[in-house]
């Protein structure tokens, strides 16, 4: 009796410890494909203590960081070679811009300008040394446009992902379709020529289609255009691979449809 009891109490204590490594490894794996991407994420949003503002002057658009007392937030970490990145869409996600505004004045950034009149969506990525923060759209218009015309133009999943920039061809193979599960981005392309942009082989933007949550994502290594990410909901995305070759950054768009879990 005192043997089968025994053996039982050993049996439970294996299992336990299975549990308890599994556990450890699935957080270590989840830790290890964060520290590759950054962003906003809908289902674990935090906070944030950092308040954005952008408007569009005649030739500039205009950043400025506050905190929510209303003072100029002045120390940012450099994020792979900059203290500040710039993206901003239109409203059908047609035009895409990925610029490094320089600082002007405590906690303000200006960058040149060439958008055409219309509404667009700013997304400005930073790393505040003290100050919790997480990316999310900011709506700011250039010139006048009409409110009333119709701009739900909606996006439709490539049928191919296959993309040719200036004579680069780049495609996008996914290791899965499905939300709430990790996804390798793999991208083919003529690495011949390829070269480090901001401090990485690469870089990769991605957007749902109403351009509310945002990822910027970062190779999982230094020597490959591979990328590791994780879409939280099924929808329509669109994602920008951006690479430097003969000396020109290039962005590379594509759009996917994830499903929901299975």
């Amino acid at each position: 009796m005192k043997k089968s009891i025994m053996t039982a109490v050993l049996y439970v204590a294996v299992v336990l410890g299975g549990f308890a490594a599994y556990d450890e490894w699935v957080v270590e794996k989840q830790q290890v494909a964060a520290g590759n991407q950054h962003g906003s994420d809908p289902l674990h949003d935090v906070q944030s203590e950092v308040n954005v503002s952008v408007r569009a002057e005649q030739e500039e658009v205009v950043i400025n960081l506050e905190d929510k007392a209303g003072n100029p937030v002045t120390e940012l970490e450099i994020n792979h070679e900059k203290i500040l990145h710039l993206i901003m869409v239109d409203e059908s996600l047609q035009k895409y811009d990925h610029v490094h505004p320089e600082q002007t004045e405590k906690g303000e950034f200006r960058v040149p300008h060439s958008l055409k009149e219309g509404s667009y969506k700013a997304f400005v990525d930073i790393k505040p040394k003290h100050l919790a923060y997480h990316v999310t759209p900011v709506p700011f218009t250039v010139g006048n446009p009409e409110a009333a015309e119709d701009h739900d133009h909606g996006l439709l999943p490539d049928s191919t992902l296959t993309r040719q920039v200036d004579g680069e061809t780049v495609t996008l193979l996914m290791s899965s379709l499905q939300a709430n599960e990790p996804v390798m981005l793999n991208f083919e392309l003529d690495q011949t020529n390829l070269t480090p942009y901001l401090g990485a082989m690469g870089h990769v933007v991605i957007l749902d289609e109403k351009a509310q949550h945002f990822l910027h994502v970062h190779p999982s290594n230094e020597k490959q255009p591979i990328f590791e990410t994780r879409f939280s909901q099924p929808g329509i995305y669109k994602i920008w691979a951006e690479f430097k070759q003969n000396g020109k950054v290039r962005a590379f768009p594509f759009v996917v449809e994830i499903k929901g879990e299975k």
